[in-house]
């Protein structure tokens, strides 16, 4: 019994493992301010966010999403990388 439970556990981390690695990486379009997007905001999140805000974010909405972001969450962004994210966003993502 010990053995069937050991291996279905092995092989439900090997499927786990195996669906994680087939997990699209989100391509951002490219353009000023991608990096600082990719480096202060893919680090603590998906960036499948930003194209979940994007039919909802105008550039009112996304600076208050990054201030957020810094004020309420912490999030370790200097000013002027907040300011690169926030035209970004509103140029490639923006609501129209």
């Amino acid at each position: 019994m010990k053995a069937i439970v050991l291996t279905l556990t092995f092989a439900l981390v090997v499927i786990a493992g195996i669906v994680a690695a087939q997990e699209r990486r989100l391509d951002l379009k490219d353009g000023p301010g991608r990096a600082q997007v990719e480096a202060n905001c893919g680090s603590c999140h998906s960036l499948d966010y930003v194209l979940m805000n994007s039919p909802f974010l105008d550039r009112n909405g996304w600076d208050g999403s990054v201030n957020k972001m810094i004020k309420v969450f912490g999030a370790p962004i200097n000013a002027e990388d907040a300011k690169a994210i926030v035209e970004y966003l509103n140029t490639n993502y923006g609501k129209t």
